[in-house]
């Protein structure tokens, strides 16, 4: 059965990349999901989860938005920010999701660039939260898991 090379990389790392069954994504138009020879894909995500499975095994990761390209069986991802569920501090996500609504709440004050970043951060730290909340219950196993690649 085909596959799809799947390559995900940020400014400052390439997060994931390796041969994967299927992906769903969440772009402007809604979400969408990759199987082998798809048809050409130009997109632009936005904050949300990636679900790709891997024999069977779904892995999810949080992206804080990009843009996607699929072609020929190769989907490559320029993402602003990519996160494994294990990576993701709920702890930290919380806490910047509560100071960027403080800020937002006194919005009279800033201006419209500022504005537009602070609801840009709001909905990255939004989806790391409905992510690992999603997930939480899966945080423990994937960490054993990770702890066993590491061996």
């Amino acid at each position: 059965m085909s596959k799809i090379l799947f390559k995900i990389a940020t400014p400052e790392r390439i997060v994931f990349e390796e041969k994967i069954d299927q992906i769903t994504l969440p772009t402007k138009m809604g979400e969408i999901t990759l199987l082998p020879n798809h048809l050409p894909l130009v997109s632009t995500l936005i904050p949300g989860e990636i679900l790709f499975k891997i024999d069977k095994e779904e892995i999810p990761m949080v992206v804080s938005g990009g843009f996607v390209e699929f072609n020929n069986n190769t989907l490559t991802i320029l993402a602003d920010t990519a996160e494994k569920v294990e990576e993701i501090d709920e702890k930290r996500a919380e806490e910047g999701r509560q100071k960027a609504k403080e800020l937002l709440d006194k919005k009279q004050d800033m201006a419209e660039v500022d504005f537009v970043a602070l609801s840009s951060q709001m909905e990255k730290e939004l989806a790391r939260l409905r992510v690992i909340r999603k997930y939480k219950k899966l945080k423990p196993r994937l960490e054993i898991k990770r702890e066993e690649d590491n061996n």
